[in-house]
């Protein structure tokens, strides 16, 4: 068998290999982080299994797209080299991939938690005064009724 041949095996298994690792560890431990993300727990396993299906779907779809090679291996070291470049970047593709998806979704959460809270995020400046009182001082100080608008 030839060194291309060799390579091709040797990157579909270490890809398929590792895309089923990470997806396996990303769910059990995400599963977590998407409950404190939803505050539900159904919706959490939902979302979880369809990260997990579009995970398997983006990160197979790269590698069978990115397998095919140009170069063609002559030695055994070649071949590994451009072994090591595919699978580098896979696993690149893979990190980006992670990365995006939670920072998605932990802008989603805190804006869920803005909308949850109770008090505003800021201290109130002061107080409006009461509706049919105008800034003018009144008797003792205070603000009296609002003046009727000048007639011209």
């Amino acid at each position: 068998m030839d060194y291309k041949v060799s390579m091709y095996l040797a990157y579909l298994v270490i890809s398929v290999g590792l895309t089923i690792w990470v997806a396996t560890t990303l769910s059990r431990n995400g599963l977590v982080f998407l409950e404190e993300v939803f505050s539900d727990g159904k919706l959490a396993r939902a979302v979880n299994h369809l990260l997990v299906v579009g995970f398997y779907l983006l990160n197979l779809g790269y590698v069978t797209v990115s397998m095919r090679s140009a170069d063609n291996p002559v030695t055994a070291a070649g071949a590994l080299e451009t072994l090591s470049f595919k699978i580098g970047f896979v696993l690149l593709v893979l990190g980006v991939l992670h990365v995006f998806n939670v920072l998605a979704l932990n802008r989603y959460r805190k804006s869920r938690l803005r909308q949850q809270a109770t008090r505003p995020p800021l201290p109130p400046a002061g107080m409006l005064p009461p509706p049919g009182v105008g800034p003018f001082p009144g008797p003792h100080g205070r603000p009296g009724p609002v003046p009727p608008p000048a007639q011209a």
